[in-house]
C-alpha cells in the first residue's frame, strides 16, 4: 500500500485535495477498473444527473441531502479535471484559477472602482463583461451562446429573455397569449411533414407567454406533472378500493375517478 493511501486511511476528516488524491488513485494503475475506463463523454450524463439531485435537495429543503449531492457534483468536477490532466490538458488548479479570475473580473464593483449599488446594476454589468469576455458582438451570437443541451423549456425562456433585452418581444403578456391560439390552430391543421415543427412553435409560444407573466415554464410543467402523478395515485387507489383494476375499466370510467380526485382537491 502506498504512503498516500495509508495517509488517507488514517484521516478522520477530508478536505478538497484529499478528494483529488482519491480520484488520482482510482484512475491510476491498480485502481478501480470502472473509473479507469471513463472519459468526458462516458460520464457526461452522470454530471447532469448529479446536478438535478442537488436541485432536488434544494427543493426538499434537506440540508443533509444538499450537502451530500453537492459532494457528488464536486466529485464530477474533480473526475473531469483528472481525466484531462492525464491527457496532458488542464488540471483542477487550472479550473480553480479560471473561475477565480472570472469572479474577480466580473465583480469590478467589489474588486475595482465600478459602481453597482443594486442587484439589477450588478446583472447589467455582469452581462456586459460576459459579452466582452466571450467576444459576443451581435445579439445573434448572444442567443447562440445559450447552451443547446439545456432542457428545451429553459433554453427557450433564456433565448426569449435575451431577445427581449433589445426590444424584440411582445408588448404585453396578453399579446403573447394570443400567439398560443394562433400556433394551436396551425398545429391542428398541419400535415404530417410539418406537425412536429408546428408543435415546437406552439411550445415556444407557451414559454414566451409564461415569461411575460413572470412564470417559469419549466417549474410550471414540473408542478403540473407532480399534480398529475398525485391525482393518478388517487385514481388508482380508488379503483383498487372498489375491487377493480385500471386495465379493465374504460376511459370514461377512469375519467369518473379522475373527476372525483380532482373535486377532492378543492
Amino acid at each position: 500500500m502506498t504512503d498516500k493511501k495509508k495517509a488517507l486511511l488514517n484521516k478522520t476528516r477530508y478536505d478538497f485535495y484529499d478528494l483529488c488524491d482519491v480520484m488520482e488513485i482510482l484512475r491510476a494503475p491498480g485502481g478501480c477498473p470502472w473509473d479507469m475506463e471513463q472519459t468526458h463523454e462516458s460520464i457526461r450524463q452522470n454530471f447532469i444527473d448529479e446536478t438535478y439531485e442537488v436541485v432536488e435537495g434544494i427543493d426538499l429543503g434537506s440540508k443533509e441531502l444538499l450537502c451530500e449531492e453537492l459532494g457528488d457534483v464536486m466529485m464530477q468536477v474533480v473526475f473531469h479535471a483528472q481525466i484531462d490532466k492525464e491527457e496532458g490538458g488542464f488540471d483542477i488548479d487550472d479550473v480553480t484559477d479560471g473561475v477565480v479570475k472570472k469572479l474577480i473580473y466580473r465583480h469590478p464593483h467589489v474588486f475595482a472602482d465600478t459602481v453597482a449599488d443594486t442587484s439589477d446594476e450588478v446583472l447589467v454589468n455582469w452581462e456586459k463583461l460576459k459579452a466582452k469576455e466571450k467576444h459576443r458582438d451581435t445579439v445573434t451570437s448572444t442567443l447562440e451562446s445559450v447552451p443547446k443541451p439545456l432542457p428545451a423549456l429553459m433554453r427557450a425562456e433564456k433565448v426569449g429573455k435575451k431577445a427581449a433585452k433589445v426590444g424584440f418581444d411582445f408588448e404585453t403578456a396578453e399579446d403573447a397569449a394570443k400567439k398560443i391560439t394562433e400556433e394551436t390552430q396551425e398545429f391542428l391543421t398541419a400535415d404530417d411533414a410539418h406537425r412536429e415543427e408546428e408543435l415546437g412553435d406552439l411550445l415556444f409560444a407557451v414559454v414566451n407567454t409564461a415569461r411575460k407573466y413572470g412564470i417559469s415554464a419549466e417549474l410550471a410543467l414540473t408542478k403540473a406533472t407532480n399534480k398529475f402523478i398525485s391525482r393518478f395515485s388517487k385514481v388508482e387507489k380508488g379503483v383498487i378500493a372498489d375491487g377493480k383494476s385500471m386495465e379493465e375499466l374504460s376511459l370514461s370510467e377512469l375519467d369518473e375517478y379522475w373527476d372525483k380526485a380532482k373535486t377532492e382537491e378543492k
